[in-house]
């Protein structure tokens, strides 16, 4: 009875803050529709690529692995940030400014696309491999397609309207995978990668007319093109920068490496990745507006900054011992046993480190795009492109496959310090207060490595999936030992926030 009443207590709870107007309510609202529909889709691609990595060759991967790189490359070339300025900008939610943008974003993809299909058959004799040429020309189709999306889709995103966008985001990701696991049984190659990579978009811009209605119109707002471009000006160059970052190991491993074997890095990497990107994404489109509504005021700002990395720290750092010690483990039960060397594992370490820091760098990118201010973010972007450029290739003979993403932590770490010295001067933010909540975290990651090291010290020989099930187990019982520790820590920070923000 006692288990039916504090259920009931905290449905009741939750009920009260779900129904309210309130920013803290759509943020709520916000993140529940976003997660489930990101979680249903990450799941599912996590589904589809155990089942090709036992259906397809290693390289099929690695060779879709530079395709997309290559798309990344173009896109960053040409982006101008037309999301954020819809969601910063007062007049983001009238039709002209939605107009103005879709006619910018349409001729930016046709432009992409464009340079793509002239400069195929050079990429594909760089790396030697000629069927590049026709799978940029297919897969990349995707670029039109995105810039095919209905206008108003920026605009449910501005109003927190998260239901619908996930229907089309997520929606047309999920029937793209679907369509991708089909083909494979038909297409045993890379193929089948390609196409279902391209249908992904394509399902998402019939799904934005769909749920999202409105056609562009052919008027042309001069005052709506000038706000765009005066905010584009702090955007230009840091998506380049981002991918310089993000896709510099891709670019060298694809020549230092087999396509086999950057497969196998691939999708080592993309275990990690994945969920990460799920999750600076969910982030940035519910904590965006929120902190957009605040921009103002400093002090709030740096409490919903603190009280978001509190916990990203607390549950993310714990996880991060927990692959560090059955990284093996969870690479043969995913993906099969030949992926799950210690070349491999190490990668897959040094990326769940990346993906840690760059969720909180993130979250302070946040806060200067809610500002209106992106062009803070492009010194630290820049930082952490020339270090990872610097250190990519002797990283990568000295450490082999894993150097990529060990290059990459020295980066990112980098970027990081840098946001948070700018975040300091821009708001005063305590950086003692700040990083106080990673004490707990601390404590039990050292618990988790007591207790998932036992078997090892002790000589006990475990299976990979009772390995997995040790360091599970280890990183709950890490969390719920110093959970008491870690509320009292944040307990006021928590308190003040949701009064201000009910």
């Amino acid at each position: 009875m006692d288990i039916l009443k504090s259920l009931s207590h905290i449905k009741t709870i939750a009920a009260r803050f779900l129904q309210k107007d309130g920013l803290r309510a759509k943020t709520m609202r916000g993140g529940a529709w976003l997660g489930g529909g990101s979680v249903a889709e990450q799941t599912i691609r996590l589904g589809r690529n155990m089942l090709l990595a036992r259906l397809l060759a290693p390289g099929a991967f690695g060779t879709m692995s530079i395709v997309v790189s290559l798309g990344s490359l173009v896109a960053s070339f040409s982006d101008v940030g037309l999301g954020p300025a819809i969601i910063q900008n007062p007049r983001g939610g009238e039709k002209e400014y939605l107009d103005a943008a879709w006619w910018l974003g349409m001729g930016r993809a046709v432009f992409m696309y464009a340079t793509v299909f002239v400069a195929a058959p050079w990429v594909a004799g760089f790396y030697g491999n000629p069927d590049l040429t026709p799978l940029l020309r297919v897969a990349l189709l995707n670029l039109v397609l995105d810039g095919m999306l209905s206008p108003r889709t920026k605009l449910v995103q501005k109003k927190m309207q998260f239901g619908r966008w996930a229907l089309v985001n997520n929606g047309g990701g999920i029937c793209g995978v679907a369509l991708t696991i089909v083909l494979s049984f038909f297409i045993r190659d890379v193929w089948a990668l390609a196409i279902g990579f391209c249908c992904e978009n394509g399902f998402r811009c019939v799904l934005s007319y769909i749920i999202c209605p409105g056609l562009p119109s052919l008027r042309w707002d001069k005052q709506a093109f000038r706000e765009l471009f005066k905010f584009s000006k702090g955007m230009f160059g840091l998506s380049f920068l981002n991918l310089l970052f993000s896709r510099t190991d891709i670019f060298v491993l694809g020549k230092l490496f087999s396509p086999a074997e950057l497969g196998i890095y691939a999708l080592t990497v993309n275990l990690i990745q994945a969920p990460m990107g799920f999750l600076i994404n969910m982030l940035s489109q519910v904590l965006q507006p929120a902190f957009s509504h605040v921009q103002t005021e400093t002090q709030r700002v740096n409490r919903m900054l603190s009280e978001a990395t509190s916990w990203l720290v607390f549950l993310g750092l714990p996880g991060l011992t927990a692959i560090w010690l059955c990284g093996p483990s969870l690479l043969t039960v995913v993906y099969g046993r030949r992926y799950g060397d210690a070349a491999a594992a190490e990668a897959l370490g040094f990326a769940a480190a990346v993906a840690l820091l760059n969720t909180l760098n993130a979250v302070i990118t946040l806060v200067f795009y809610a500002m209106g201010k992106p062009s803070l973010h492009r010194r630290a972007v820049a930082a952490s492109s020339i270090i990872m450029i610097i250190v990519i290739y002797p990283a990568c003979k000295f450490l082999g496959m894993a150097g990529g993403q060990a290059a990459a932590l020295i980066a990112i770490t980098a970027s990081y310090l840098l946001q948070l010295s700018r975040m300091r001067s821009m708001t005063n933010l305590n950086i003692a207060s700040y990083l106080k909540p990673a004490i707990p975290a601390a404590l039990g990651s050292i618990g988790i490595l007591g207790i998932g090291a036992a078997p090892h010290l002790l000589g006990i020989e475990v299976s990979p999936a009772a390995n997995i099930a040790i360091a599970t187990c280890a990183c709950l019982l890490a969390c719920a030992g110093s959970l008491r520790m870690f509320k009292r820590m944040t307990g006021r920070m928590q308190e003040a926030t949701i009064a201000e923000l009910s």
